[in-house]
């Protein structure tokens, strides 16, 4: 059986504590021989900087670095500056996305979807970029359908990217639907799913109410129960995401991408269980 792939993901601290906690984080999680660390975006200037300046540093330290690149409220001008910026740092990846608009603009700029993005990408770069896209197997919050969700996954496809992430899940069904859903409608490009262990429960369901992933009720009954319990919340979520791996990785999953949230311990324990990594 070949090795399972690893990638994770962070996102650019905001102040120098933060960025000292995350460098001993990628230094820890290095240890795991991920394929690449990618590194959230937001549409700010100063986020862009954070960004990039994360990126850079991942660069330097001899890992693969994935900068977020979301392209609602940019220009063309505006991408083409980012890309070659990242052209010149060495990066060789780049995840995909639409974005959200920043509260309070109302302009979306001259990119809808994030298929256009991708277009632009390699219209202006070839290959020199492998293009990761998001991928929603509960399906995106603001589709008007799951038919139309799935339309648009097909069309970042064909536009060129070379895989995808999907939102995590603790859904096993989801994820296998949606990957079969996708090959009747001919996107080939490997699904790899998003794992976001859990560490605290209130957390991950104020994250879950807003970006549409659901916890089965069997799940959020079992953590409610433990209240305050903190060590039981992570003892059950480190079971619960860890078996979900395993099945994972049983039904033929091409890698796990982790949302770490900028902590080692979790995800390092996880693959730790699961015999991947160094």
């Amino acid at each position: 059986m070949s090795k399972t792939e690893l990638s994770i993901e962070f996102f650019p601290p905001t102040t120098p504590e933060g960025t000292e906690k995350l460098r001993a984080t990628r230094e820890k999680l290095a240890e795991l021989m991920p394929s690449f660390f990618s590194v959230t975006y937001g549409a700010g200037g100063s986020t862009r900087e954070r960004t990039f300046a994360t990126v850079k540093e991942i660069a330097a330290s001899g890992c693969e670095a994935a900068p977020h690149l979301s392209c609602i409220g940019s220009t063309r001008e505006g991408i083409r500056a980012i890309l070659q910026e990242y052209a010149a740092a060495g990066i060789r990846r780049i995840v995909a996305l639409r974005g959200d608009l920043p509260s309070g603009v109302g302009d979306p700029g001259e990119f809808r979807y994030a298929n256009e993005l991708v277009e632009f990408i390699r219209r202006e770069t070839g290959d020199r970029f492998r293009i990761e896209v998001a991928a929603y197997p509960e399906w995106h919050p603001q589709a008007r359908s799951p038919r139309d969700d799935l339309l648009a996954f097909k069309r970042k496809a064909d536009a060129g990217a070379d895989s995808a992430i999907t939102q995590y899940f603790y859904n096993l069904d989801a994820y296998l639907n949606f990957v079969d859903a996708a090959r009747r409608l001919g996107v080939n490009i490997p699904i790899v799913p998003g794992i976001m262990p859990i560490g605290t429960f209130s957390k991950l369901a104020r994250f879950s109410d807003a970006c549409g992933a659901e916890i089965p009720r069997w799940m959020r009954k079992t953590f409610e129960s433990y209240g305050d319990d903190s060590a039981s919340v992570r003892a059950f979520g480190l079971d619960v995401v860890t078996r979900l791996c395993e099945q994972l990785i049983a039904a033929g999953a091409p890698g796990l991408h982790f949302y770490s949230m900028n902590q080692a311990g979790l995800t390092t324990e996880i693959c730790r269980r699961l015999g991947l990594g160094a």
